[in-house]
Parts: structure tokens; sequence; C-alpha cells
């Protein structure tokens, strides 16, 4: 189900781990099947766990714990948002309701054309930049008001 390359590279994250301690390379497992595949279905988290010889349940702890695993299909641009206490006093909520109306989305949807996936996000460590979104799991952004939030969506077309 996953490639020679994704699982040559899952490899090299098992060999930093001793054979009794497999299930340490799960979280880099998860990201690598995620990568290929864009979200981790149900066969493809039972397939990493088969892979690193582990029960699936231990792996499923770990894709459905963090936010940054896909447990269903998501757009090309996932949007984490954070609305956490520090955040939403620093206008984290009114980025949310303007991202949701741009958009035409709430948390948790998708856009009709497949490009845009909204996410409420728990604290991203960066209080002081607040508010902030991540993009793509990888792209913190800092001070998303709404003329940064314009910016960044035309910067993604």
């Amino acid at each position: 189900m996953l490639s020679t390359e994704s699982l040559k590279k899952i490899d090299r994250e098992l060999a930093k781990y001793p054979e009794t301690e497999r299930r340490s390379a799960s979280m880099s497992a998860l990201r690598i099947a995620q990568e290929e595949k864009g979200w981790l279905s149900t066969e493809i988290i039972e397939y990493v766990a088969d892979y690193l010889r582990i029960p699936p349940v231990q792996v499923l702890e770990v894709a459905t714990f963090y936010g940054m695993y896909n447990t269903k299909p998501v757009g090309k641009y996932k949007l984490m948002i954070c609305t956490n206490l520090p955040c939403a006093l620093s206008g984290g909520v009114n980025a949310a309701d303007y991202l949701k109306k741009k958009l035409g989305i709430g948390f948790g949807e998708t856009t009709t054309d497949g490009k845009y996936t909204l996410v409420e996000a728990e604290c991203m460590g960066a209080c002081g930049d607040a508010p902030v979104i991540i993009v793509n799991n990888h792209k913190m952004c800092s001070h998303m008001t709404p003329e940064a939030i314009d910016k960044k969506l035309a910067e993604l077309q």
C-alpha cells in the first residue's frame, strides 16, 4: 500500500530505535504515509501498524491525538487556526470567523473545489504572534489580520 521509497524512509526511522521500541517510529511512519497518500485511511493506519509490527490501536491513538494527521481527506491547503484563549484575546476567533466567511465553510469542512480545509487547532506555541495559522502542517503564519489572510490566500492561488 505504500511505495518502496516510503517504506525505505520508514526503515530509516525504525533504525533509530531498539527493536523492542518500534512503536517509537509511529509518528514518523504516519507522517511519511500521509505525505504519500494525502490522508490516513483506516487501511493505511493498519498497514503502518503491521509494518511496524505493533497493534493497530497504538498507531490509531497517535493518528487521532495529534492535529497534524489527517484521518479524512482534506483540501489542497489545510488551514489550522488557533482559537485558544491567548490567540482568542489577540484576534484568533475574529480571524477564524473571517476565514469561515471568506471561504464559505466551517471548521472541519472543505471548500467545494477541494482547495481549502479549515481546522480549529489547539495551542501552537506562538501566542505572541497571534492570531496564528499553520498551512499544511508546515508553514506558520503570524499576525493573521484580515489583510494578512487575504494576502496569504492570494499566494496560495
